[in-house]
């Protein structure tokens, strides 16, 4: 078992996984009864979700083992191969207590609904970003009054995790980028966490990464890039023609997320380039009528994404193009409108604002993304499948087998919610917001900075910000009341289902 795509499932909890533990345990205390004084501390390099350290018997080194190291004894340092969550919520903190979960198709569409409700931002994660970004732009129209700050990428969608970023364009007349004068004012004014400030000069597009010093949230500032801004419109006009986009995004952003392979630097897949692919499937999907509706089933919708870009896609010959409809192009076709002497790359998504460009050019780790798109189509349709041992929803969840959330980024939203609750009230007037004084500090012309009244999140999608109560478990004990229809689902593989309609919480 592959440890980056994949943890334990439920049926593989039994007798020959205890057997298989004790015979590991018995090795390890022979093993560590060998090691030199003062070498007794193995290294153990997990992925989040592991207490046990599981290590590398008879001395052999696993060939997956990518960031194995050995130590001056040549002792293979110990390298986990399955997570096992030590959560009060197992992962799956979407889950609804008592919520009457279908079997197969229609419970994963029923759990993608509810990890949708449970991940999309809450009030008090938009207003402590917005601070975020206020500070921010405080600083650099302080310097350069000139300026102006955008937002855009995922924050600007409203597409973006607990964990994502914040991405920042500032917009001027610099005759060089002030890369290293932005970073001496950061540094200068203790806005960011200590060493967290780094400045990319090389890179094709360069930015300045820091982390806040208040929220640790991270942010990427770049320079006079207007396209980021167009592209984030661009996704917002998808959105409201596929109402299902953001669902899968979701989904597949952590999916993507919990294997490291959401980062380009590291190989993965770009949140834009993500966004692109799951455009294109929509637009391409045979069943069109289906695709676009609201009410469509979402459980088949993943596993047919899985399949497309896990085992049918050709990444050797095909372009994807999302302008004009959207269709697939021949790479050699692709060379031809490509500048600079630039070849199609491994993934090539063509930019629907800059058709020469190659958004998917840097992404040289995409065959992993394959491999796990594929193993997760492998998981769901054997879980799915109606005459499965597993295909229950109600006490193994299914989309958990593929995703989960770790245990900091549930105590982080909780710590988030709580800081901006007990917040006090810095207005006199009834019904006031209680922003704080760095949202009204902020407020020069020409500066895009959100606000509840202004926020990049509130025109795309008012459901989610008219919803008073907080979406995390912590707040609704009792979890959520559903409007779900549980009617009409006799259709494991169809799409017309009643189980869209947004929750309310319960009372308190």
């Amino acid at each position: 078992m592959d440890p980056s795509i994949s943890w334990l499932q439920p049926e593989q909890e039994g007798p020959a996984k205890q057997l298989w533990l004790r015979i590991w345990q018995t090795q390890q205390e022979s093993d560590n009864m060998n090691l030199k004084e003062g070498d007794s501390e193995l290294e153990t390099i997990t992925n989040g979700y592991t207490t046990h350290r599981v290590g590398l018997m008879n001395g052999k080194t696993d060939k997956n083992a990518t960031f194995s190291r050995r130590r001056k004894d040549n002792r293979p340092v110990t390298r986990s191969v399955h997570r096992k969550l030590s959560s009060d919520y197992g992962g799956c903190p979407w889950r609804q207590p008592n919520f009457p979960y279908q079997k197969g198709v229609v419970g994963l569409h029923q759990e993608i609904e509810h990890f949708y409700a449970y991940m999309s931002p809450t009030d008090a994660e938009d207003k402590i970003r917005a601070e975020v970004v206020a500070r921010i732009d405080k600083i650099i129209t302080s310097k350069w009054p000139e300026a102006k700050v955008e937002i855009f990428g995922s924050y600007r969608t409203g597409l973006y995790l607990p964990t994502s970023d914040i991405d920042l364009v500032v917009i001027g007349k610099w005759a060089n980028l002030p890369l290293r004068t932005l970073e001496q004012e950061f540094l200068e004014k203790d806005i960011a966490v200590q060493d967290s400030i780094k400045v990319l000069d090389k890179a094709s597009v360069p930015i300045v990464k820091l982390t806040d010093k208040k929220t640790d949230i991270k942010v990427d500032i770049s320079f006079n890039m207007c396209n980021g801004v167009k592209s984030a419109e661009l996704i917002k006009k998808y959105i409201d023609k596929f109402p299902v986009l953001p669902k899968l995004v979701y989904v597949l952003k952590q999916f993507l997320l919990e294997r490291d392979l959401n980062e380009v630097f590291t190989g993965g897949i770009s949140s834009y380039s993500l966004i692109l692919m799951c455009i294109s499937f929509l637009q391409l999907h045979p069943r069109q009528e289906n695709a676009r509706n609201a009410s469509a089933n979402l459980g088949v919708l993943l596993i047919e994404f899985f399949e497309l870009y896990g085992r049918k896609f050709n990444y050797i010959k095909t372009g994807i193009r999302i302008r004009d409809g959207g269709n697939y192009l021949d790479k050699d076709e692709m060379q031809k409108e490509m500048v600079d002497g630039h070849r199609p790359s491994m993934l090539c998504i063509e930019d629907p604002l800059q058709p020469s460009n190659d958004i998917g050019r840097s992404s040289y780790g995409v065959l992993q993304v394959k491999r796990a798109f594929e193993y997760a189509y492998i998981v769901l349709t054997n879980v799915v499948y109606p005459f499965a041992m597993f295909n229950s929803c109600v006490h193994e969840s299914i989309l958990g087998r593929i995703i989960r959330v770790r245990e900091n980024v549930i105590m982080q939203r909780q710590r988030v919610e709580d800081s901006v609750r007990h917040r006090p009230s810095r207005s006199s007037s009834v019904g006031s917001t209680g922003s704080s004084a760095e949202d009204s500090a902020v407020s020069s012309e020409g500066s895009d900075v959100p606000s509840r009244d202004n926020s990049p999140n509130i025109n795309y999608t008012p459901q989610r910000q008219t919803q008073q109560k907080s979406r995390i478990p912590w707040k609704n004990k009792g979890g959520y009341r559903s409007n779900h229809s549980t009617n009409g689902h006799n259709n494991h593989n169809g799409f017309n289902n009643n189980s869209t309609k947004r929750k309310k919480p319960m009372k308190q």
